[in-house]
């Protein structure tokens, strides 16, 4: 899998640079990728995407970008400034782009990039600043001295270059250190040596946070985690021990809406407010109405639409399935594409047979019906409004409006003859 298609808090983390460049209106947006890729260009589109094969450094990864930008850089055509940003950053905010824009045309700077102290500055290029208070160069890493080391602002990556320079630039790149790659923070000292100005724009640590290990993925997803958790209650949520809920970037959730301990939210989940989500519950892609009540240990797996009051209570499962105002379904039971009624009750043990081997079946129940426990609706059927079903039926045909269904084997007994039975398999014993 691609690096940038690792998913964080429920999606790839391209997307949220590319969310942040968004508000931006660019001219035209270019994501580089690696040979058979194309599960990242998919997910970029309607972003351009240009391969770069072989990959030959940072600096070759901006040469490509340019190919597809032919024409479009002032002063031929209208793009003024060139912003570089890395597909594992998922934690820039567009104000800071836009800030970062707005530095550049301000102080005239040939290049601008952004810096950052980290508690482990190792791995990062360290900047080293001019008397001015200019960058001066940046240092990779591998190419640091014991003085460069010691450094503790860092490039955080992200540039901003001025598009009429941008193409003098790449061509006077070189591939001559320790990765015999072509660098794109090489740029900075080219421009300083044709007596152009750079400058660093020191941004927070954690807002430039990249991701190259499956150690950093989970540091990321934890920071997202928190990040989301804190909007959640500044929004008027209550989550009752935050550090055990873990939403997806896209979940909604309304005002006064309680979220009991170790509960998880996949993506594409809505709940309204005033609901309640019990503790162990599992939802994705569902909707939830205003003022309902899901598990504790209950699962909404896409396609579920629980209307306002409804109760889903534990170890019920529901499948591409509306539960209408008022309904429940509060123990044990299987719900999957279907449509139940307002204020109709669902036994406990009941289940819709949905699935016949070969194809998906639907399941109509009525408005205000009962369906008692340890049922099997076998689809297709439709239950009518007002209909009972009798505990432990088989249903396999459409019960009519207010009638009493029952579909089960009739109870014989026979008196004494338990008393009989275990005296004959006492003696096979």
């Amino acid at each position: 899998m691609p690096k940038v298609m690792h998913p964080i808090a429920g999606r790839p983390m391209i997307t949220y640079p590319l969310d942040a460049l968004r508000p931006l209106s660019p001219a035209a947006t270019v994501v580089v990728v690696g040979p058979r890729m194309e599960s990242v260009a998919g997910i970029v589109a309607p972003a351009e995407s240009a391969v770069q094969d072989p990959p030959l450094g940072t600096g070759d990864a901006v040469r490509t970008a340019m190919r597809a930008l032919d024409g479009r850089l002032a002063p031929e055509g209208p793009i003024e400034d060139v912003l570089v940003l890395y597909g594992d950053t998922p934690f820039l905010a567009a104000e800071t782009l836009s800030r970062l824009l707005a530095e550049r045309r301000r102080t005239g700077a040939a290049v601008l990039v952004s810096g950052m102290r980290p508690a482990d500055p190792g791995p990062y290029g360290r900047f080293v600043l001019a008397s001015d208070g200019g960058l001066e160069r940046i240092v990779e890493a591998a190419d640091a001295g014991l003085e460069e080391q010691a450094i503790g602002l860092v490039n955080g990556g992200i540039m901003v270059i001025e598009a009429c320079r941008l193409g003098e630039f790449l061509d006077a790149l070189d591939s001559d250190n320790a990765k015999g790659e072509y660098y794109l923070t090489d740029v900075v000292g080219i421009a300083r040596r044709k007596g152009l100005a750079c400058r660093a724009v020191e941004l927070p640590a954690e807002e430039l946070v990249g991701i190259n290990t499956r150690a950093e993925l989970a540091e990321a997803e934890a920071l997202m985690q928190r990040l989301l958790r804190r909007a959640a209650m500044d929004s008027g949520v209550t989550l009752t021990a935050p550090e055990t809920v873990f939403l997806s970037s896209d979940t909604q959730l309304g005002r006064d809406v309680v979220v009991e301990p170790n509960v998880t939210f996949g993506p594409g989940v809505t709940i309204g407010e005033g609901a309640r989500i019990c503790s162990f519950s599992h939802l994705e892609g569902a909707t939830v109405g205003a003022g309902a009540r899901v598990g504790p240990f209950a699962r909404l797996r896409p396609g579920a639409v629980l209307e306002q009051d409804v109760h889903v209570g534990n170890f019920v499962e529901v499948k591409a399935a509306r539960l209408g105002t008022g309904a429940k379904a509060n123990h044990l039971s299987y719900i999957g594409d279907s449509e139940v009624g307002a204020r109709t009750n669902i036994g406990a043990g009941t289940i819709t047979c949905n699935y016949d081997g070969f194809n998906k079946l639907r399941t109509i129940i009525g408005e205000g019906a009962f369906i008692g426990s340890n049922t099997a609706l076998v689809a297709p059927v439709t239950i009518g409004d007002g209909a009972i079903v009798a505990a432990g039926s088989v249903i396999t045909r459409d019960v009519p409006p207010e009638a009493l269904s029952i579909a089960r084997g009739q109870q014989i007994d026979k008196p004494g003859r338990a008393t009989e039975v275990r005296a004959r398999l006492r003696r096979k014993n």
